[in-house]
C-alpha cells in the first residue's frame, strides 16, 4: 500500500491522467488498462512487472527508484515472523518475503527480538495506512539519568476496516534500568503492549474503524525512562513518512556544545551526517525530513 500512496501522489503532481498515461504506456510498448492503473493507486492490486513500473517512474517524472523500491518492500514482508509462509504473492523481479522481511528487521539491533515482538501483535492493518506525517518531541532530563518520548501520527488509510496502528520504539540497551512504559495516549486507546531487551511494541487502537481515506491522529508518550540517556535520538522507519519532525528537548542550563541531524540505512549501518543543528535559547535542537522511504533518521549531540 505504501507503492499505491506513492503511485497516487506521483500521478496527481504529473497532472496526467490515467488515459494518457496507458497511452505512454502503449507507444513503449507495454499494455495496462486504465482499470489496472486505477486499481494500483488505489492499493487493490500491485504491478507484477518492473519494466513497467520503471516506465512509469520516467512517465510521470519521479527520481528512479521511488516506485521501483517500494515493489520490493511490501509493508506485508513482516509476515515471516508469524510464520513460514508469507501473504499474498510475489511479483516477477521480487525477493522472497524472507529477504524481504530481514530488511524491515535489521533496522532494530536486535532483529530476531523485534520479529518475536511484533509477531505477538496484530500488523494486519499497517500496510493498509499511510504515514501523512510523524512528529518527536526527545526530552532529556537535567541530570542525563532519564528522558520521555512524546509523538504524534497523523494516518490515512488506503483499505477499509482498519482498526489499530503498531508502533515500536527503541527504549534502553536490555542491561536493566527501568523500563519504558506508555504513560499516555491521545485520541486512541491502547491494546497489546510487548516489551524485552530494551525493545518496546504496542498497539493503538483507533477511535473508530477507517474506511479508504479516513484519516486519524494518534498522540502518545513513553517513559520517563530511568536509563543513562544515549547522545543521540533516532526514529526508524519501516513504512514510507511523508513529513518527519525530530525536536530533541535539554533541561537544564546545560547545553551540548553541538547537534547533528543524521541517517543511516540500518542499524549496522554507518550514520551520514545531514550538517550541523543550531540549538536555540530554548535549549532544543529540530530536524524536518520530508518523503521518508525507510531506514533510520535521528540527531545526535556532543557535549563539552
Amino acid at each position: 500500500m505504501e507503492f499505491a500512496g506513492a503511485l497516487r501522489q506521483a500521478i496527481q503532481s504529473s497532472g496526467l491522467t490515467l488515459e494518457r498515461i496507458r497511452h505512454r504506456l502503449g507507444r513503449r510498448g507495454l499494455t495496462v488498462s486504465v482499470a489496472t492503473l486505477s486499481y494500483w493507486q488505489r492499493g487493490r492490486s500491485r504491478p507484477r512487472s518492473r519494466t513497467v513500473v520503471i516506465a512509469l517512474e520516467e512517465i510521470l517524472q519521479v527520481p528512479s527508484g521511488t516506485l521501483t523500491e517500494l515493489l520490493d518492500d511490501p509493508a506485508h514482508a513482516v509476515a515471516p515472523v508469524r510464520g513460514p509462509a508469507a501473504r499474498g504473492g510475489g511479483g516477477a523481479g521480487q525477493p522472497n518475503a524472507g529477504e524481504r522481511g530481514r530488511g524491515v528487521r535489521d533496522l532494530w539491533p536486535d532483529p530476531e527480538r523485534y520479529a518475536c515482538l511484533v509477531g505477538q501483535l496484530d500488523r494486519s492493518g499497517d500496510h493498509r495506512l499511510e504515514r501523512l506525517s510523524v512528529h518527536d518531541v526527545f526530552r532529556l532530563d537535567e541530570a542525563r539519568r532519564s528522558w520521555t518520548l512524546s509523538v504524534r501520527t497523523v494516518l490515512r488509510a488506503v483499505g477499509d476496516d482498519i482498526d489499530r496502528v503498531v508502533c515500536v520504539h527503541q527504549t534502553g540497551n536490555g542491561a536493566g534500568g527501568d523500563p519504558a512504559g506508555l504513560v499516555d495516549v491521545r485520541y486512541c486507546r491502547p491494546g497489546r503492549i510487548r516489551a524485552e531487551g530494551g525493545l518496546v511494541a504496542f498497539e493503538l487502537v483507533f477511535d473508530r474503524v477507517l474506511s479508504t481515506g479516513d484519516t486519524a491522529v494518534v498522540e502518545y508518550e513513553l517513559g520517563p525512562v530511568g536509563q543513562p540517556a544515549p547522545d543521540s535520538y533516532d526514529r526508524r522507519f519501516s513504512h514510507p513518512v511523508h513529513d518527519y519532525v525530530a525536536l530533541v528537548q535539554f533541561d537544564g542550563d546545560r547545553l551540548p556544545a553541538r547537534c547533528y541531524g543524521f541517517t543511516a540505512e540500518g542499524s549496522s549501518s554507518p550514520r551520514r551526517r545531514l550538517g550541523e543543528l543550531w540549538i536555540g535559547t530554548s535549549g532544543s535542537a529540530n530536524l524536518a525530513v520530508g518523503a521518508v522511504r525507510r531506514g533510520i533518521v535521528g540527531i545526535e549531540w556532543e557535549w563539552h
